[in-house]
C-alpha cells in the first residue's frame, strides 16, 4: 500500500509510473470510503486524483502555493500533505474541513470555497511575491467544475495577463460545475483543440513559415492573417487575447503528460499561463460515472458498494409484555406524550410550491447559478423549459438579468443559497431594490447550515437583505408556512421580496399553532402562539420551535412569557410591536447575526415608539465571528439557541432586571 507510506509531497517524487497508477487508484478507493462516512464532495475529487499528484510532483507546496477553485476539489490534495487521518470525521464538528483550511495545514494558502475567485487570488498572491522579493514561488490557481463561468474569472484573468504575472492557472475542464457546465465559449474552444487535425494542421503552417524565408513585409501579412484565422476557428482565441499563454488540451489522467506541461509552464517567465487539462468528473467510481446530473459531485452517507444513499430500517418494537391483571383500583392515568412531529423538506416544498404556482401565471420564469438541482429548480425546468434559465456560476448577473425580465413583466424567481447571495448583495440593493422590482429571492440554506463550516453558514442574509428599502422578507416558520409565504410574495408588486428557509427538513406547523388565517393580505400578520406578563419572545423563522420548547421549560420555573412568530422580518407587524412594548423584557431569536441581523429591526421599532419608556431587549443569534463547521443542533447549542440556552438567556436577564 503506498498511501499508508504517503507523509508528505515529497514521498511522490520517489514512485515509478506503475507505482503512481497503483497509488492513485489506493486514492480514488480511500476516498469513496470515507465520504461513504462522512458525506462530502466526491465526484469532483475522483476526477482530479492524478491532476492533483502531478502538481505536488512538480511543485514544491508549500513554498509554491496551490490554490483551489473551487476548494471541493481539495481532498486529494489533503492526503498529500499529510491529513489522512483526519478525513475519519471529515466536515465534522472539530474535525477535518471539507475545504482548505489554513488552520489546518500550510499547504492550505487560502479557505477558498466559493467558485471563480482563484485567479483573483492568484493575481494578489503573484503581485505580492514579486514585490516582496519571492519571485522564486510559484503560484498555481487550479480552476475547474465550471468555474471558469463565473465572471470573476474572466475579471481576473485580464489583470494576470496585463500586468505579465507570473502565475500558472490549470484549467481543469470536466464539463461540469455542479450540473453540466453552461458556457459554450468552454465547449467550443475545448472541442477544437482536442481536434487532432487542428493540431496537425496548424503546426504544419508554423513550420513552414519558420523555414520559408520572407520578407518583413510578407511576413506581417502572414501573421496578420493567421492571427485572422485563430480568431475565426478559436472562437475567439480568448486566452492568447488577454495576454495568457495557453498549453493543451492534456489528458488529465496522464501523470507523464501533464507533468511535462507543467515544466514547460513553469519554465516560462513572460506572464501567465493556462495549462488547459480535460478529466473525468467521478473517474474510478462507476455510480459516479454513470450519475449523469453531478457526477456524485455533493453526497450524504452512502452504501461504497453501490453509490446508494442508506434506507433507515424502521426501529426493532420490543415483544409486547402480557397485560397485567388488575389488582386494587386502577391507577390514574399518565399524561399522553406529545405526538412526534410531522416533517417536511423545506427545498421539496418550494419545488411544489413554484411548479403550482407557475400552471396558474405564464410570467413566471425560474433563474438558478449553476445549482438547478440542488436548490429545486430541475423539475420546474422539466415542466417549463421555456422560463428556466442557468447563468452559470454568476450570481452578481442572475440578479441583474431578474431586474431585466421584472422590467419587462415577467416574475423572476432566483433560488440561490445563503451563503452564496453575499456575492450578489450590489446587485440586490441597487439593480432591484433602487428601481423598486418585484423579483422574489428563494434564499435556501438559512441560518446554521452545519458540516460545511465558516463560509456556508448562511446567517448574514437577514442582515444584508432587510437593509434593502422597500423589501419584504419573509422566514417561514415551518415548511407548509412557506407555500403561504409564497402566495403573499407573488402579490407584492412594489419592490424585492426574500423568502429565506434552512437547509433540510422542518416539523410542520400544526404542533405549534393555528395555520394562517390571513390570505387576503400582501403581507400577512405575525401570529402570538401564548401570552405571559413576565417577557416576550419574538422568534425569526426555524427558531420558532426551540422557542417555544423554551417556553415550557420556563413556565416550570413559574416564568411565563407571550411567544410571537414574526412571519415577516421586514416590515414589522405593528401590533406584535406594541405587545412587545407591553413587557419589561423583549427577546429576540434569529438563525443569524446577532448584531444588524431581526434582533436590532425590532431593537429600532421600540425605539420608535412614542411611549414614556422602553423595555429591556435581548437579542440572541450568532456572533460577530465566523462559526465553524459541525452539526446545525451541534453548534446551536453551543451558542445558546437551543430550547435549554434560549431559556437559560430569559432567567438570567431576568435575574438581573430585579436584582
Amino acid at each position: 500500500m503506498h498511501l499508508d507510506k504517503l507523509t508528505s509531497p515529497a514521498d511522490l517524487r520517489a514512485l515509478s509510473p506503475a507505482q503512481l497508477d497503483e497509488l492513485c487508484a489506493e486514492i480514488r478507493h480511500f476516498i469513496v470510503q470515507a465520504v461513504s462516512r462522512t458525506g462530502g464532495h466526491l465526484g469532483s475529487n475522483l476526477g482530479a486524483v492524478e491532476l492533483t499528484v502531478a502538481l505536488h510532483r512538480v511543485f514544491e507546496s508549500p513554498r509554491d502555493v496551490i490554490v483551489w477553485d473551487t476548494g471541493h476539489q481539495a481532498y486529494v490534495h489533503k492526503l498529500i500533505t499529510g491529513r489522512r487521518e483526519g478525513f475519519e470525521r471529515l466536515r465534522q464538528r472539530h474535525g477535518l474541513s471539507g475545504y482548505p483550511s489554513t488552520a489546518e495545514s500550510p499547504h492550505d494558502i487560502v479557505e477558498n470555497s466559493h467558485a471563480s475567485t482563484s485567479l483573483s487570488w492568484a493575481s494578489g498572491l503573484a503581485a505580492g511575491f514579486e514585490l516582496t522579493g519571492n519571485e522564486h514561488r510559484r503560484v498555481i490557481a487550479v480552476i475547474g467544475d465550471g468555474s471558469m463561468t463565473g465572471g470573476m474569472a474572466f475579471e481576473a484573468l485580464n489583470n494576470l495577463g496585463h500586468y505579465a504575472q507570473r502565475a500558472l492557472i490549470v484549467l481543469n475542464d470536466n464539463g461540469r460545475s455542479y450540473a453540466p457546465t453552461v458556457s459554450r465559449l468552454s465547449a467550443a474552444v475545448s472541442r477544437l483543440r482536442r481536434s487532432p487535425h487542428y493540431v496537425q494542421g496548424r503546426r504544419a503552417v508554423d513550420h513552414l513559415l519558420e523555414r520559408v524565408p520572407l520578407g518583413d513585409g510578407v511576413r506581417r501579412g502572414l501573421d496578420s492573417a493567421a492571427a485572422a484565422m485563430r480568431e475565426m476557428w478559436e472562437p475567439p482565441a480568448f486566452f492568447e487575447t488577454l495576454g495568457v499563454r495557453y498549453l493543451g488540451p492534456f489528458d488529465g489522467h496522464d501523470i507523464e503528460a501533464m507533468e511535462s506541461a507543467f515544466r514547460d509552464a513553469a519554465a516560462y517567465s513572460g506572464g501567465p499561463v493556462v495549462v488547459h487539462v480535460v478529466t473525468q468528473k467521478g473517474r474510478g467510481y462507476a455510480p459516479a460515472e454513470h450519475d449523469t446530473e453531478k457526477h456524485l459531485h455533493d453526497i450524504g452517507l452512502f452504501d461504497p458498494a453501490t453509490g446508494a444513499s442508506p434506507v433507515p430500517a424502521p426501529a426493532a418494537q420490543p415483544p409486547a409484555a402480557p397485560a397485567p391483571v388488575p389488582s386494587g383500583p386502577a391507577p390514574a392515568k399518565a399524561p399522553a406524550a406529545p405526538d412526534e412531529p410531522v416533517l417536511r423538506d423545506y427545498t421539496a416544498t418550494f419545488t411544489e410550491t413554484l411548479i403550482a404556482a407557475a400552471r396558474h401565471r405564464s410570467d413566471i420564469v425560474a433563474i438558478t447559478a449553476a445549482m438547478g438541482g440542488s436548490t429545486g429548480l430541475l423539475p420546474f425546468q422539466r415542466k417549463f423549459p421555456e422560463r428556466f434559465y442557468d447563468v452559470g456560476i454568476a450570481e452578481q448577473h442572475a440578479l441583474t438579468s431578474a431586474a431585466g425580465m421584472a422590467r419587462a413583466g415577467l416574475r423572476p424567481v432566483v433560488a440561490v443559497y445563503s451563503t452564496f447571495m453575499a456575492r450578489a448583495f450590489d446587485q440586490a440593493l441597487y439593480d432591484i431594490g433602487l428601481h423598486r422590482l418585484p423579483v422574489i429571492l428563494c434564499i435556501d440554506r438559512a441560518g446554521i447550515t452545519g458540516p460545511d463550516g465558516a463560509s456556508h453558514h448562511g446567517v448574514y442574509d437577514i442582515a444584508m437583505l432587510t437593509r434593502i428599502p422597500d423589501a419584504t422578507v419573509f422566514a417561514p416558520s415551518s415548511p407548509d408556512e412557506l407555500p403561504v409565504a409564497f402566495g403573499h410574495a407573488l402579490e407584492i408588486t412594489d419592490g424585492p421580496v426574500v423568502i429565506r428557509w434552512p437547509r433540510g427538513k422542518g416539523a410542520l406547523a400544526r404542533p405549534i399553532g393555528p395555520l394562517p388565517t390571513s390570505p387576503h393580505s400582501m403581507r400577512p400578520k405575525a401570529r402570538q402562539h401564548r401570552t405571559g406578563s413576565d417577557a416576550c419572545v419574538l422568534a425569526a423563522g426555524q427558531t420558532l420551535r426551540a422557542a417555544a420548547e423554551a417556553a415550557e421549560l420556563l413556565s416550570c420555573e413559574d416564568v411565563e412569557i407571550s411567544l410571537w412568530d414574526p412571519r415577516v422580518l421586514k416590515p414589522l407587524d405593528r401590533a406584535m410591536i406594541l405587545d412587545a412594548a407591553s413587557h419589561p423584557l423583549v427577546v429576540t431569536v434569529e438563525d443569524g447575526v446577532r448584531v444588524g441581523g431581526f434582533g436590532s429591526t425590532v431593537n429600532d421599532a421600540l425605539q420608535q415608539l412614542d411611549m414614556p419608556s422602553v423595555p429591556r431587549i435581548c437579542q440572541l443569534g450568532t456572533p460577530d465571528a465566523y462559526l465553524p463547521h459541525g452539526s446545525a443542533a451541534e453548534l446551536a447549542a453551543e451558542l445558546g439557541l437551543d430550547a435549554k440556552g434560549i431559556a437559560a438567556s430569559v432567567s438570567k436577564t431576568l435575574a438581573r432586571m430585579s436584582s
